[in-house]
């Protein structure tokens, strides 16, 4: 691995930036020190006033394959997570066939990656109904931790876990201190909104209504509370819910949240009808509601954003129709991670090390990862990112890597550009070309 020296006016550190440079030597970062420190021989990058953050860690991707690389895949998904200077990817148990609920599917997803693992990819492993036997396996096998649905997931092959499921499972996850990740919604029958106009944006809000999360979340906070069981509420778009996840973190209680920038980001009144690409579940809503998630972020309440990047061929997202009813609920957003979240909070007043601690650090803990990701610090993994905070682009659908270009984020005018990618001191991504490809690792703890 190369011996190599990075140099900024702004480098991210966890209490904020300052000029420095960047000693790497075999993939780790061995030393910070001064701008101007004299490094001999080493090969130096100066990067000016352009900023170097830690590599991006998005623990909440669906990457689909195998079985549904027609609707994403190893190779693109890797490809436009260097884009978008996102160096670990976690990957979500389902939407791939087979799902990751045992070992065998484990290996057949990892598998898959070969030769095409352009990032650092882990995995989650999945719960449902009658596999807890292959809990412990998979925990054997190297999953990061585990993900279970409270409704119905979408994929009828991963279907959701009741309480008598999280019961079997969550003693296991206690004794091991890995993370039960949990899609909170606790949906009861709804069909009446299925008779008005399935293209009305407020028609499909209101089918998916924030009494679905609070019910799940008070639930998930009960079992939490009796198992001492890492916790992980995923993608949470319901304010009403913040109080009691406050609470139950102020009584020590071993959960962490994490929402989405398509909630911080778009409101649902600023959606029109028939505007499918927006549909994701839970719904994006009112901007009322999505400035106390706002809130909530900033007093670290909620812990990090992730895409929940989870993208369909286009005609599963009824473009043409404009029918929430059957559009596939999804959002595909993963290149654009980090100028997403950077346009909407430098408006509030947020930081490039609030950048790093809400897409880098926090979410490298929940992976087990903290030790070795997600910081500029000596001793943690040469995963960098070069930024200009300042550039502005135009979302289009040539510039996305991702295998199919839907995106409500198209149009879009977003400040801030990932010029490089750097994997372990590797330069992989040189904006607008990859440097370097297949140099991703599996990611375990």
């Amino acid at each position: 691995m190369p011996r190599i020296a990075l140099r900024s006016q702004r480098v991210v550190v966890p209490n904020g930036e300052r000029p420095a440079t960047i000693l790497v030597e075999n993939g780790l970062i061995t030393e910070l020190l001064t701008h101007d420190a004299d490094v001999g021989d080493v090969p130096l990058h100066d990067v000016g006033h352009r900023a170097i953050l830690p590599g991006l860690v998005d623990p909440h991707v669906h990457i689909n394959e195998p079985g549904r690389t027609n609707w994403e895949g190893f190779d693109t998904a890797t490809r436009a997570a260097l884009a978008g200077g996102l160096t670990s990817l976690v990957d979500m148990p389902l939407n791939s066939a087979p799902v990751t609920t045992s070992v065998a599917s484990l290996r057949l997803k990892q598998a898959a990656t070969q030769g095409q693992l352009h990032t650092n990819v882990g995995f989650w492993g999945g719960v449902v109904p009658g596999n807890a036997a292959d809990i412990e396996p998979l925990i054997a096998a190297g999953v990061l931790g585990f993900k279970a649905f409270l409704t119905h997931s979408g994929i009828d092959d991963f279907p959701n876990a009741t309480e008598a499921d999280l019961r079997l499972v969550m003693p296991l996850l206690a004794r091991h201190r890995l993370p039960l990740l949990v899609h909170a919604e606790l949906s009861e029958p709804n069909d009446e909104w299925l008779l008005h106009d399935r293209r009305s944006y407020a028609n499909y809000l209101a089918s998916r209504p924030k009494s679905w999360e609070d019910n799940a979340i008070n639930l998930i906070i009960r079992l939490c509370e009796e198992f001492d069981c890492p916790t992980h509420i995923v993608h949470l778009s319901s304010a009403n819910s913040i109080a009691p996840i406050a609470a139950a973190k102020a009584r020590g209680l071993p959960l962490t949240v994490e929402t989405g920038q398509h909630y911080l980001y778009f409101n649902a009144e600023d959606i029109t009808d028939g505007q499918t690409q927006f549909k994701c579940a839970p719904p994006i809503r009112e901007r009322a509601n999505n400035e106390q998630l706002w809130a909530a972020l900033q007093a670290g309440i909620i812990d990090f954003v992730a895409t929940d990047h989870s993208p369909a061929p286009p005609d599963l997202k009824q473009l043409v129709s404009g029918d929430f009813a059957s559009a596939w609920g999804g959002i595909a957003s993963l290149q654009l991670a980090l100028p997403v979240l950077w346009t909407a909070a430098r408006r509030r007043g947020a930081t490039l090390a609030d950048m790093a601690r809400w897409l880098s650090q926090n979410p490298a803990r929940l992976a087990g990862l903290s030790q070795k990701k997600g910081q500029i610090a000596p001793g943690f993994d040469a995963d960098l990112l070069v930024f200009d905070a300042e550039k502005t682009f135009v979302v289009t659908a040539d510039l996305l890597q991702h295998k199919h270009k839907v995106s409500p984020y198209i149009c879009q005018e977003l400040t801030g550009v990932v010029e490089q990618t750097f994997l372990k001191g590797t330069p992989v991504y040189d904006r607008p070309a990859f440097a370097r490809l297949n140099h991703g690792e599996f990611l375990t703890r």
